[in-house]
C-alpha cells in the first residue's frame, strides 16, 4: 500500500510537470491530472490540498533533479567554458528531451499570475542554479580575479541567456538552435 501511495504521488507529480512545461501553471486543473493518472479529483487533493502545494513541490522537484545532474561545480575544477557549456548541456537536455522550456523559466515568466510558494520555488531554482555556477566560476580559471558582485551578475547573465536561447529555439520550432546559443563570459571584465 504504501509504494502505490509514493507510486500516485509521483505519478502526479510527472503529469504536472508535463503540463506545466506544455501549458503553463494554468493551463492545467487537478481534473486534467487525476484523468491523466487515472484516480479521482479528491485522490489529488489528497496528495496536495491546493494547486498552489502542487506547483511549488514540481518545481521543488525540477530544480533538485537539475542540480543533481549537475553534480558539484568544483569537483572536478573545470576551466570557466567547459563549467558553462555542462550548463548548457543540462539545459540542452531538457529541452532535447520533448522540446519544452525549462520548467522554472516558464514559471517566471508567469510569475505575476502565481501563487507566492510557486513563485519561490521558482526564484529558488535560480537562485540555487546562480550559486551552483558562480561556485564554479570562483574556482575557475576565470573567477580568481573578479568580485563577488560581478561573479553574481556573470551567473545570472549567463541563466537569461539560456533561458531566452530556450525561448528563441522554442517559438521558432528549432530545439537544434539551442546549441548555436551558447552563452559566452563577458569580455570586459
Amino acid at each position: 500500500m504504501r509504494a502505490s501511495i509514493a507510486d500516485t504521488e509521483e505519478k502526479i507529480l510527472d503529469l504536472a510537470e508535463i503540463l506545466i512545461r506544455q501549458n503553463g501553471y494554468n493551463g492545467f486543473s487537478f481534473r486534467d491530472i487525476a484523468s491523466g493518472v487515472g484516480v479521482k479529483s479528491s485522490s489529488v487533493h489528497y496528495y496536495f490540498p491546493t494547486k498552489a502545494d502542487l506547483g511549488a513541490k514540481v518545481a521543488r522537484r525540477y530544480t533538485d533533479r537539475f542540480l543533481d545532474l549537475l553534480g558539484d561545480p568544483v569537483e572536478p575544477v573545470r576551466p570557466a567554458e567547459a563549467l558553462i557549456l555542462q550548463l548548457h548541456r543540462a539545459f540542452e537536455r531538457s529541452l532535447g528531451q520533448d522540446g519544452q522550456m525549462c520548467l522554472c523559466g516558464i514559471l517566471a515568466a508567469e510569475s505575476s499570475g502565481l501563487p507566492d510558494a510557486v513563485v519561490s520555488e521558482a526564484k529558488t531554482f535560480f537562485d540555487r542554479t546562480g550559486a551552483w555556477l558562480k561556485k564554479g566560476l570562483r574556482q575557475s580559471d576565470w573567477g580568481a580575479d573578479i568580485s563577488e558582485d560581478e561573479l553574481s551578475r556573470q551567473s545570472l547573465a549567463i541563466l537569461a541567456q539560456l533561458e531566452g536561447a530556450m525561448l528563441i529555439a522554442k517559438v521558432q520550432g528549432r530545439p537544434d538552435l539551442f546549441a548555436d546559443l551558447a552563452p559566452r563570459l563577458a569580455e570586459n571584465r
